[in-house]
């Protein structure tokens, strides 16, 4: 009987302990002021230098030489060592999906192709044991999207250090998601449909797309001159964008995707992000004059045509960069969020500085998510 007993409070010490270490409890509030002294900080805004930093209920409140030191401030000397702002990982279904071969851990997707007023950020999992595996490589901050067909939702800003989903929300409704429709034909034993039954779905798709945004205009039309009769929950939710304060966020890597949406954004007036990219670089230019984003997701990525070079998916950062875009970088997935510290490092050989890599993982993040007045430097 003790033997048992004695087993029993080993499984269990060794239980709680697996918890604890998977899964930490969120910091609590700051309690005193701290003064970080004598670091090299990367403020991401400047050249880095020899300064200290301030922090006060949890927020920078100074950063400079020879801070003077509050009465009651816990001081750490952090000579020789390096300060940087907390990276952001844009694009990912962190906290919504935990096991990818389990549909009951997956909440990342509705089923309907028209559901502009998804609030992603409610179905966050600020428990999910893949978090704290994130946060391990230094990331602070996570932009979570709904994944699907057409309309499939807004993206929401979370912080990765908190009890439920509501304490983990920074911003809500950062952004409008649309995942184009395929532009391309595939060809191969496993394809179904014939060629000229791709195009004409594809057509389907995009006049569907197309009469989906109408649709809401005249809403919003009709919303400013008092003519609505009732409430379109769905169209409601794209107020917001007509008045040119929610950015369209498409997901397309094709081409003529790209060029598509940009068409759709300049009808509208709205800001435009694409999500993707993969042939972005084809047009940089355009980009640029237009004042496109474009959050890369392919760092990893092979040649997406047989001519092209072994190195172009991971050089397509750095092209972009060179042409005036600004970027940030992703691996738009969840668990693999961690490894984009290296991702940034990789193609800093391929033509991306390192300082521009590391602005696409802060500054240049934030300011794409519209958090950069609170986020992305120190």
């Amino acid at each position: 009987m003790k033997k048992l007993t004695k087993i029993i409070v080993l499984a269990t010490a060794l239980a709680s302990t697996s918890v604890a270490a998977v899964n930490p409890v969120p910091g609590g509030k700051q309690q005193q002021p701290l003064l970080l002294q004598n670091a090299t900080v990367h403020s991401v805004s400047s050249a880095p230098a020899q300064q200290d930093v301030l922090l006060v209920d949890g927020k920078i409140a100074a950063i400079g030489p020879n801070l003077d030191v509050p009465a009651d401030a816990q001081q750490l000397d952090l000579t020789g060592k390096h300060v940087y702002p907390g990276l952001i990982a844009l694009i990912n279904q962190l906290g919504l999906i935990e096991v990818e071969a389990v549909r009951a851990t997956r909440d990342d997707r509705e089923t309907s192709s028209t559901n502009p007023d998804l609030q992603v950020q409610v179905a966050y999992n600020a428990d999910s044991v893949v978090i704290p595996t994130i946060r391990s490589n230094g990331f602070s901050h996570s932009l979570i999207y709904p994944d699907g067909a057409m309309l499939t939702g807004r993206s929401a800003f979370m912080q990765l250090d908190a009890w439920n989903w509501q304490d983990a929300t920074v911003q809500a409704n950062v952004g409008l998601h649309v995942s184009w429709p395929r532009m391309s034909v595939q060809s191969g034993w496993w394809v179904r449909d014939s060629a000229e039954k791709q195009r004409e779905k594809q057509q389907k798709q995009l006049a569907e797309l197309h009469q989906y945004f109408q649709q809401a205009h005249a809403y919003y039309l009709a919303e400013q001159a008092g003519l609505n009769k009732g409430k379109d929950s769905r169209w409601h939710a794209m107020l917001e964008f007509f008045a040119g304060e929610l950015p369209l966020f498409v997901h397309a890597d094709d081409p003529r995707q790209i060029r598509q949406a940009m068409l759709l954004a300049e009808k509208y007036q709205v800001r435009l992000v694409i999500v993707g990219g993969r042939d972005s670089w084809r047009l940089a230019d355009e980009l640029a004059n237009a004042k496109v984003d474009v959050i890369y997701t392919a760092p990893y990525g092979l040649p997406t045509r047989g001519d092209e070079a072994y190195d172009q998916a991971f050089s397509v950062p750095g092209q972009l960069r060179q042409a005036g875009v600004r970027i940030a970088l992703s691996l738009d997935g969840f668990w693999d969020t961690r490894n984009l510290v290296f991702a940034a490092g990789h193609v800093t050989r391929y033509g991306l500085s390192s300082e521009d890599a590391l602005r696409a993982l802060t500054l240049d993040a934030a300011a794409i998510a519209g958090v950069a007045d609170r986020l992305g430097s120190i």
